[in-house]
């Protein structure tokens, strides 16, 4: 796996674009966060209409650590009800894809749940935020299927979600359902080093290869790593297959 070159970005962004982690013990407890779960007959309904089944979700990551549960992915979908249920059946199809497809890239296909470079780890507190780092310089490492990192991200997203991940930073790696709001809030709301969010690149038609600029295109696009690029585009491919629908175009940036 490729290093990550941590650039401080802006507070509202996400330093994302590795899978720079280990996987955490398949017996990791579940910390569930009260006041934060979405409302379960909402995401009931969501997961009722959600374009991934569960077969279809087990058969993209065959060898995903149990941490990354199905059940998680579609309990944070309330939180984004747009994601993935904007536009027509393909396009709904396609987002899930590319989403999915970049997470795969950055967690070694649901494999990895936090950072691997424990080295790295002290290096994500920005002590000139007002708010500083109340959980620990060490303890806003990365995390979850976009691998969430700086405690001005952990705020940011939290705020967002109405979770305090400032102060509870753990909960990415210990609340399935949080983990993957943390990484919906970046595909919804972030547009990171892109000119647009991951969700409306999909939406709007600008293609696949417009999520990769906006999740690490200052590190992969433009011809910055070709083979990361095509890492990304090869999971979705292969998403799309299993959804039974197209790519599209635009696929590289």
């Amino acid at each position: 796996m490729r290093s990550r070159i941590a650039a401080l970005l802006s507070a509202a962004t996400v330093t994302l674009g590795v899978a720079l982690a280990v996987p955490t013990s398949t017996a990791v407890a579940t910390v569930r966060c009260s006041g934060c779960a979405v409302d379960p007959a909402r995401a009931d309904t969501r997961a009722e209409g959600f374009v991934v089944s569960e077969a279809q979700f087990n058969q993209m990551f065959p060898n995903r650590n149990s941490f990354y549960t199905y059940s998680g992915l579609t309990a944070a979908l309330g939180a984004y009800p747009e994601f993935a249920n904007t536009g027509s059946d393909t396009v709904r199809r396609q987002e899930a894809a590319a989403f999915l497809a970049n997470v795969s890239h950055e967690t070694g296909g649901l494999v990895y749940v936090v950072e691997q470079n424990t080295a790295n780890y002290p290096h994500y507190c920005d002590a000139t935020q007002p708010y500083g780092c109340p959980a620990g310089q060490a303890a806003y490492y990365g995390r979850g299927p976009l691998q969430l990192s700086w405690n001005f991200n952990y705020k940011a997203a939290g705020d967002a979600l109405g979770i305090d991940l400032l102060h509870n930073p753990s909960l990415v790696e210990q609340d399935a359902a949080v983990a993957w709001k943390t990484a919906l809030w970046y595909w919804n709301t972030q547009t990171g080093p892109g000119t647009m969010t991951p969700h409306q690149a999909m939406v709007t038609g600008a293609g696949f290869g417009e999520t990769i600029r906006s999740i690490n295109g200052s590190l992969e696009c433009n011809g910055g790593n070709p083979g990361q690029v095509q890492s990304r585009i090869n999971s979705y491919q292969r998403f799309v297959q299993i959804l039974g629908t197209a790519p599209g175009g635009n696929l590289s940036c």
